[in-house]
C-alpha cells in the first residue's frame, strides 16, 4: 500500500499567551482500530491531524498490558494487523515531530486485559500473573474472588509487585522513546466501589492499619487507604519520570463521573462517585505536582437532562483546583466525547472550552462522531465532518497554532525505606529551615518522595531517622535507601522504640528495556541532625 503524501508544511503562527494548556489542541488515537498499525496508516493519521489542525496526538501506546511499541518491556500487541518489524510509536512520534505536532504516550495502566481481543504473547501478564495463577495472581478482584468488570480485567495497585510492573512499563516509554511525556489512563479501581480483595491485598491493609477482619466496600478507612494505593502509584511513576527526563509532561485522564461540585469545592468532590467508587483523588494529584496535565474525561452529551451544565461544570471545578502547592499553575485540556456526539455539539464543547481558557482534546481519531461510533458513515466522513465543524469556529481551531508550553519546573526528592516488616503507610516528612514543608506516605514496596519542594538544603524524616540532601531548581534528587529494622507498625504509637536506620546503596529502581544506561543515584552526605455517561471509551480505552 502506497505511503499517503505529506501535507504542505504548516505556517507557525504567533497566538496570545493564556494559561497553561490554552493553546493545546489535540486527538487521542486508540489502539482497537486502525491508525497506528502499519507505516501507512501512522502517515495517514499525521497527515489527518495536520489537516484538522490538531497541535498535540494522544498516542495509545500501553493498551492492555501490552504496547504498541518494542522498547517498554511489555509484549508487542499480537494482533494481525500489525505490520512485522514495526514500531508505531517510534515512527508516529518521528512524524508527528516532523510536523510540528507533540506526541503524548497514552498508557492504560490498571487496565490490562480485554477478554474480547486477549493478548496471545506467551510473556503476557495474564499468563504470569493472571486468574489462574494462585497466590501469584495481580488482579483486582471482588469479595467473591470474580475478576471480570464486563470483559475487562483490571491489576490491583494494593498488590505491590503489580504496582512495580505498572510503574516500570510507563517509565520506559520516556526512557527509550522521545515522546514528549506520558499520559496516565485507568489509573483506578475498576467502577463498582467493591474491589480490592485479593488476599494479599487484605493482608497488606490490616498490617498497616491494625484493621481486623474484611471491610465492607463502604468503610470509608478501606476507601480512603485503597484511594491512596492509586495516588502511591502516580506518585512512584511521577518521581520516576522527572528523574529520566525532567522535562516530559507527567498526565493523566480524569474521572469526572456524576454531577460537578461547585468550583473549590473539595469537600463536595470527596463524596463523588470519582473518589468513593473509582478511587480516584486527582485534585491532590495536581496540588502535588504528581500531574501537570490535566485532561478531564468531560464526557457528556448536550441536550441530554442536563449534561451540557455538568460539561460547563465539570470545567469550571477543574480550572478552580489546577494551582499547586509550589503556586505554579498546571495545564489543563478538556477532554470530549467526540463518539457521543454530532460535530456541531462537539464544535459547541470545544468552543466553550476554549473561550473558558481551557485547551481541548477530542476522543477518539478512530470515532470522530456518532455516526461513526454507530456504524452510519465511515471513519474518513466522520473526520471531515467534525473537521468542518470545529473550523467553522476559528477560536477552537487558530490556524496552525502549536502547543509551546513548557512542562512546570518539578523540584524534589525520592527514596526507598527496605528492612521493616510493613513497608508501606509510614509516614514521610521533608524539613527545610526547621520547618515542616512536605508530608506524604511510603507505599507498599517503601517509596516516597515530593516534587514541589522548594530548592535548598532538605531533610528527610521517616521512621524516626533523618537523612539531608539539597533540592534542586529543577529534577529529582534521588536518596540511597534507608534499612529501618525492628519497626512496629505504622499504627503503633509514635513514642514506639526505633533502632538506628544504616543507609543501602542507593540504585536504579527501573530496569530500562534496552541497554540505555541507567539513571546514577544522587551522592548524599547523612547528617546527625451517578451519571449517565461513564468516562469510558467506546467498548475499549
Amino acid at each position: 500500500m502506497p505511503t499517503p503524501p505529506l501535507p504542505e508544511k504548516p505556517v507557525v503562527v504567533e497566538v496570545p499567551a493564556g494559561p497553561p494548556g490554552s493553546t493545546l489542541r489535540g486527538l487521542w488515537v486508540d489502539a482497537f482500530g486502525p491508525g497506528l498499525k502499519t507505516r501507512a496508516q501512522v502517515q495517514q493519521t499525521v497527515n489527518d491531524a495536520v489537516a484538522l489542525g490538531v497541535n498535540t496526538l494522544f498516542v495509545q501506546a500501553i493498551r492492555r498490558g501490552d504496547c504498541l511499541c518494542m522498547k517498554s518491556g511489555l509484549p508487542l500487541i499480537t494482533d494481525q494487523a500489525l505490520e512485522k518489524n514495526f514500531d508505531p510509536l517510534a515512527i508516529v512520534t518521528k512524524l508527528a515531530h516532523e510536523r510540528g505536532i507533540k506526541v503524548i504516550a497514552w498508557a492504560s495502566v490498571t487496565g490490562i486485559a480485554n477478554a474480547a481481543v486477549p493478548s496471545t504473547a506467551p510473556g503476557h501478564v495474564m499468563k504470569t500473573h493472571g486468574p489462574s495463577s494462585g497466590a501469584q495472581s495481580w488482579l483486582a478482584r471482588r469479595p467473591d474472588g470474580s475478576w471480570l468488570e464486563g470483559k475487562d480485567g483490571w491489576l490491583d495497585a494494593g498488590i505491590p509487585d503489580a504496582a512495580e510492573f505498572m510503574a516500570q512499563s510507563v517509565v520506559n516509554l520516556v526512557r527509550n522513546y522521545r515522546v514528549d511525556g506520558i499520559q496516565l489512563d485507568r489509573i483506578r479501581y475498576p467502577d463498582g466501589g467493591d474491589w480490592g480483595y485479593d488476599p494479599k491485598t487484605l493482608t497488606r491493609y490490616r498490617a498497616e492499619t491494625g484493621a481486623a477482619g474484611t471491610p465492607a466496600a463502604s468503610d470509608p478507612r478501606w476507601q480512603a487507604w485503597k484511594r491512596e494505593q492509586i495516588t502511591a502509584l502516580v506518585r512512584r511513576i511521577a518521581l520516576e519520570v522527572k528523574s529520566v527526563r525532567p522535562d516530559a509532561w507527567l498526565s493523566a485522564a480524569t474521572i469526572t463521573y456524576g454531577a460537578p461540585p461547585k468550583p473549590g469545592d473539595l469537600a463536595a468532590f470527596t463524596r463523588s462517585r470519582t473518589v468513593t467508587d473509582v478511587m480516584q483523588n486527582w485534585p491532590e494529584w495536581v496540588r502535588d505536582g504528581l500531574i501537570e496535565l490535566n485532561v478531564p474525561m468531560n464526557y457528556k452529551r448536550d441536550g441530554v437532562a442536563e449534561q451540557g451544565a455538568w460539561f460547563n461544570g465539570w470545567n469550571a471545578f477543574a480550572d478552580s483546583v489546577r494551582v499547586r502547592a509550589d503556586r505554579q499553575p498546571s495545564a489543563l485540556a478538556v477532554g470530549s466525547a467526540l463518539y457521543l456526539n454530532s460535530p456541531p455539539v462537539s464544535a459547541a464543547q470545544a468552543g466553550r472550552s476554549v473561550a473558558s481558557g481551557l485547551g481541548w482534546v477530542g476522543y477518539s481519531y478512530r470515532t470522530p462522531t456518532l455516526n461513526v461510533y454507530e456504524g452510519k458513515e465511515s471513519m474518513a466522513q466522520g473526520l471531515k465532518a467534525v473537521g468542518s465543524a470545529l473550523s467553522a469556529r476559528p477560536e477552537v481551531l487558530p490556524a496552525e497554532q502549536r502547543w509551546e508550553d513548557a512542562a512546570p519546573s518539578s523540584r524534589g526528592l525520592m527514596g526507598r525505606i527496605r528492612g521493616a516488616a510493613v513497608l508501606g503507610s509510614r509516614p514521610v516528612e521533608a524539613w527545610q529551615g526547621g520547618v515542616r514543608v512536605a508530608q506524604s506516605l511510603t507505599d507498599g514496596n517503601g517509596y516516597y518522595g515530593f516534587l514541589t519542594l522548594p530548592a535548598g538544603k532538605t531533610e528527610i524524616r521517616v521512621g524516626g531517622q533523618r537523612w539531608a540532601d539539597t533540592v534542586p531548581e529543577r529534577g529529582v534528587v534521588r536518596l540511597p535507601d534507608l534499612v529501618l529494622r525492628d519497626l512496629k507498625p505504622a499504627s503503633a504509637p509514635a513514642s514506639a522504640p526505633v533502632a538506628p536506620a544504616t543507609p543501602a546503596p542507593a540504585k536504579p529502581t527501573v530496569k530500562p528495556a534496552t541497554k540505555s544506561a541507567p539513571v546514577k543515584p544522587a551522592t548524599v552526605k547523612p547528617t546527625v541532625k451517578p451519571a449517565t455517561i461513564k468516562p469510558t471509551k467506546p467498548g475499549k480505552r
